[in-house]
């Protein structure tokens, strides 16, 4: 089965880029492009995708509430495509629930695997720029938000789910994971599963900032 994608951007090249490097490869069908966020919406409620690229800067609507929108309320994984590395959109989309984020300079073969990652439910968390981000994340969120309630805490985790969201928040893939803790990767998915429902995140790059945000792992211990 194909992983079907809906590309957005509000410059004709980079869609029609995107769309002929992903739509070559035999397990990746474009089903629509959309030129604005409101597009980008639209496209997701009509044709059900398994990832939308997704650019922030976008006439209409950006790319930040259409992100907001389409997680809410759909299954669909967001991926932000941004051509600054540290662009402030770039952590509201992470907290709207984007899947990651990759510069518009990205290599052909890194936007085919992060379509393919992003699509079997994992997340861009391995390149150094999104760790960076996430602990950046963390940092602008208590300079601004002194007086915010107290993050959730960990206490429904047992003590090996807590080692696996560690390992995870430093970037390991299920398989690093699993050759860490002595478990096989089936036991590791099980692991992250269980993380992720009892704290009610939608997925890995949520779980690792929430890690963040308890102290789990703090900026530079990475």
């Amino acid at each position: 089965m194909s992983i079907r994608v809906v590309v957005a951007d509000d410059q004709e090249l980079v869609r029609a880029g995107f769309g002929m490097i992903l739509d070559a490869q035999d397990d990746i069908e474009v089903v629509a492009e959309a030129g604005d966020g409101e597009e980008a919406v639209a496209a997701v409620r009509r044709h059900a995708p398994d990832v939308l690229l997704l650019d922030i800067r976008m006439p209409v609507m950006d790319g930040l509430d259409a992100a907001r929108r389409v997680c809410a309320q759909s299954a669909c994984k967001v991926v932000m495509l941004t051509t600054f590395d540290l662009d402030e959109y770039v952590y509201e989309a992470l907290y709207a629930g984007a899947s990651g984020f990759l510069l518009k300079d990205v290599r052909r073969d890194d936007l085919v695997h992060a379509v393919r990652v992003v699509a079997a439910g994992d997340s861009l968390l391995a390149p150094a720029v999104t760790r960076r981000l996430v602990a950046d994340i963390v940092r602008r969120r208590r300079e601004r938000a002194a007086e915010a309630p107290t993050p959730q805490r960990l206490d429904a985790l047992t003590a090996r789910e807590v080692e696996t969201l560690r390992l995870l928040a430093r970037g390991l893939s299920n398989a690093e994971i699993a050759t860490t803790l002595f478990v096989s990767e089936h036991t590791v998915k099980t692991h992250v599963s269980n993380v992720l429902s009892k704290l009610g995140l939608r997925d890995r790059v949520q779980a690792v900032i929430r890690a963040y945000e308890t102290g789990l792992i703090t900026p530079g211990s990475l």
